[in-house]
């Protein structure tokens, strides 16, 4: 990778992936590509250059392509599984019709693109504990499908045109830098921020639903990883299993009583929610990804529930 472009690079992921990227591969070769409304600012507008680009718009990703001289495209432009639900129509012409201009610009221009894959692309007929990495995927949730579709049209792009498309699955993302935006797995960053401000959550997943989950270093560490990883050793592409995370309400309750004695929780199940989650994986089973390219995640609930304490109580400053 030299000239890299992040498209949704203000999002939860794309605004912590552009830096870490801006980290390793220098400042001026990785473009914060946006939408109208969505610009950036701060550290993430000053430190390297930054693009319109809609995925939308094939010409204005072509364009962008061009003038930086991309080589690798992270394609992070997607709604989020419970927003996609309410708006299923704009869902499928972001992820898809999006994924299509995306992957004819990669196309002519000879650009690798990652564009992630979820745990919503499985479904209730799925094994749920240790899902494979092949295996049934029938989701019923417009994210899901589209998830599945992003999966099967990255790789058709590669086998047919060559084109160096790789993905990985992720399971529910933490993080205390970008504020949850509509997502299944949302009430476990939801969670810490009550407990650092000292309030009584509500939790809107049933006790005892479990569904695999990963701490944002390590999801910005397997984006990266995947893209490095020798092409010879991989065997699978389009979308990697990676497994970190594994835990129900009760459980990452426990674990932040451990540091924050006085919490408490309580529940009110929102029925849509509940349903997705149910759904989807509680753990899935990432042997392909630790076997082709050494995938190996770092922390473990008690050390990111410690870190995420400690850095949510500095940003505000509690």
């Amino acid at each position: 990778m030299k000239n890299i472009l992040v498209i949704g690079s203000t999002g939860q992921i794309g605004s912590e992936l552009t830096r870490e990227l801006r980290k390793k591969y220098g400042n001026e070769h990785v473009v914060a590509g946006y939408i109208k409304g969505a610009e950036p600012k701060g550290e993430l507008l000053e430190t390297g250059p930054s693009a319109e680009a809609d995925v939308t718009n094939g010409n204005m990703i072509a364009d962008v392509v061009k003038k930086y001289h991309i080589d690798t495209i992270y394609n992070l432009a997607a709604l989020l599984s419970v927003v996609a639900e309410s708006k299923p129509r704009l869902a499928w012409k972001i992820g898809i019709d999006g994924l299509w201009n995306i992957l004819e610009t990669a196309r002519e221009h000879g650009c690798a693109v990652f564009t992630p894959s979820s745990i919503g692309s499985f479904g209730l007929s799925t094994p749920h504990v240790l899902t494979p990495q092949d295996t049934i995927q029938r989701p019923r949730t417009m994210y899901g499908v589209t998830k599945v579709t992003t999966e099967l049209l990255s790789n058709y792009y590669f086998l047919k045109y060559g084109v160096d498309t790789r993905s990985v699955r992720f399971p529910g993302v933490i993080s205390y830098v970008t504020p949850p935006g509509g997502g299944t797995t949302d009430y476990a960053v939801d969670i810490y921020y009550y407990a650092v401000r000292g309030e009584k959550f509500v939790c809107p997943i049933k006790e005892g639903t479990k569904m695999d989950m990963i701490y944002m270093p390590d999801a910005l560490k397997a984006a990266m990883m995947v893209m490095e990883a020798d092409p010879s050793r991989l065997k699978h592409r389009n979308a990697f299993n990676i497994a970190s995370l594994s835990f129900g309400p009760e459980t990452v309750y426990a674990a932040i009583r451990k540091y924050k004695p006085d919490f408490e929780m309580a529940y009110d199940v929102d029925p849509l929610k509940q349903a997705i989650a149910e759904s989807w994986p509680d753990r899935m089973d990432d042997t392909c990804a630790r076997e082709e390219w050494d995938w190996k995640p770092t922390y473990d609930l008690d050390s990111m529930t410690k870190d995420m304490l400690e850095k949510l109580t500095l940003k505000l400053g509690q």
